[in-house]
């Protein structure tokens, strides 16, 4: 098992001591870190070592840019530190009341591209040691791209083509239907971007760490933990400022100025995602556990105890 996933172990195992390790981990300084650095950070926390203060810098560097099965360096834009600098200005942008359709296309395929490529990046990849991405999972990442593309542009696509021009009916799609539809298409997001995982299992280990074997029903239970959360994060996201919003605009120095409700939009948005980034995170363990009996027949067998672990990925 990974020095990464063994910290989780031990460390990850409640929701508050999970928000305080991810708090720390998102940190956007910790993405000037060289590869050599970060491969440096991962020996030393892997070498089982009693790490001293100076070396709990290092332990930050392994867990917020190696990926737990492979042990390489996530791609620069593809660390969980990048996700709030990089998806903060898309998810604004398109959660903005737009004019015609093409911006909101525009904003939405640039959101739904990164999204589809920070899923892929941090799945659990124990299933495709030593192989390249294969033509059915490119094919699958980009009919996602495409179909959350048209999906997220729905409501001005329904402003535009309908010609609607009632005041409240304009506010339900601009407001109301992008929180269940931001939500929706994130899970969906994860869910198909990283389906191999649930056709061909994902590795999980026993209480000591060891392999045990490759599970279809872990696989499930880690794409399907991970959907929930990233629906969490961008639901949210969507939900608050939206509903903010209307609440402002019923209030005088809003309605005497409505100039405000532009910027207060933007950074209430911004705030919400920035806060709801290490809570989604931290929503569920890193480092699962599920219940021998969930597992199939052959591996219950070969199961030492009542659980056994895997890699949810993130």
């Amino acid at each position: 098992m990974d020095p990464n996933l063994l910290y989780w172990k031990a460390e990850g195992q409640s929701f508050l001591r999970r928000l305080r390790i991810w708090v720390n981990l998102l940190d956007p300084t910790l993405l000037l870190s060289s590869d050599p650095e970060i491969q440096r950070a991962h020996s030393l926390f892997g070498s089982g070592e009693k790490l001293n203060e100076k070396d709990e810098a290092a332990l930050t560097i392994s867990l917020s840019s190696v990926h737990s099965d492979s042990g390489a360096a996530l791609p620069l834009i593809f660390r969980p530190p990048a996700l709030f600098p990089a998806t903060g200005p898309l998810v604004v942008a398109s959660l903005l009341p737009h004019s015609t359709v093409k911006p909101a296309l525009f904003w939405q395929f640039l959101l739904q591209s990164y999204s589809a490529g920070f899923n892929f990046a941090n799945r659990n990849s124990s299933s495709e040691q030593g192989q390249s991405i294969s033509l059915k999972q490119l094919l699958l990442i980009t009919g996602t791209i495409s179909y959350s593309t048209c999906a997220g542009a729905l409501p001005q696509i329904f402003i535009n083509r309908l010609g609607v021009r009632s005041p409240a009916v304009q506010t339900f799609f601009r407001s109301i239907l992008p929180i269940p539809l931001s939500a929706t298409l994130a899970f969906f997001n994860v869910f198909t971007v990283r389906s191999e995982e649930s056709e061909t299992g994902i590795q999980v280990f026993d209480h000591n760490g060891n392999p045990v074997g490759m599970s279809k029903a872990a696989g499930e239970k880690a794409v399907r933990e991970t959907a929930l959360s990233r629906a969490a994060l961008f639901g949210m996201t969507a939900a608050v400022p939206n509903l903010l919003v209307l609440l402002m605009k019923r209030v005088r120095p809003f309605q005497r100025n409505s100039l405000l409700v532009a910027p207060f939009r933007h950074i209430s948005t911004a705030l919400v995602l920035g806060l709801m980034i290490p809570i989604s995170f931290s929503l569920f363990p890193q480092l699962g556990t599920i219940n021998r009996e969930q597992l199939e027949e052959e591996l219950q067998a070969a199961a030492v105890g009542r659980h056994l672990f895997y890699h949810r990925g993130l």
